[in-house]
């Protein structure tokens, strides 16, 4: 069942198809870091008391948040993506967010550098885990997904939507030349 066609003069701005993809990396990559925080809680009250905890949940949770911002600020610019006019948002936010974690990140490392508090052995093995895990979540994802690898493209001989809502033969907007005939 397909959707009807938008009325004259309505331009649909259709749903990225990246936005799946990084709802799903997000899901997955929070119950990845529960099981991180797990694991290296164990681990890090075996070796080093509460420190290895608190350490271990900190180390997930820095991991968690910049993996977090990422996608959020992705799925957040895409409600951006769909005019050229406001493509400078897009990418605005995007670079913001990831200015933001440089920033977040270094005054983290100097909050935190020298706390009695804080095991830096176990906190930087489980930020590793974190990123490492949020990657191969990010790898899977992306691979089980049925995202095209080009969009919004017209093929020849296929019917296109001009700026006015009107049919038009492929080729006539200007997006693609038309076939010569013989």
């Amino acid at each position: 069942m397909s959707t009807p066609p938008p009325a004259r003069g309505v331009t649909r701005n259709p749903v990225p198809t990246s936005v799946p993809v990084l709802k799903a990396a997000l899901k997955y990559g929070i119950l990845l870091a529960v099981v991180i925080a797990v694991v290296a809680g164990i681990l890090g009250g075996v070796f080093a008391g509460l420190p290895g905890v608190i350490s271990a949940l900190i180390g997930t949770a820095l991991a968690v948040v910049f993996m977090g911002i990422t996608a959020v600020s992705i799925l957040l610019a895409n409600r951006f993506a769909g005019s050229a006019d406001r493509i400078g948002a897009f990418f605005g936010i995007v670079m913001g967010s990831w200015l933001l974690k440089l920033v977040l990140f270094i005054v983290l490392v100097i909050v935190l550098k020298g706390q009695p508090w804080i095991d830096p052995v176990v906190m930087f093995f489980s930020i590793i885990a974190g990123v490492l895990g949020s990657l191969a979540v990010d790898v899977v994802v992306m691979m089980k997904s049925r995202m095209p690898y080009v969009s919004d493209v017209q093929l020849p001989g296929q019917r296109a939507q001009d700026d006015s809502g009107a049919d038009s033969p492929a080729g006539a907007t200007g997006d693609l030349p038309a076939e010569p005939r013989a």
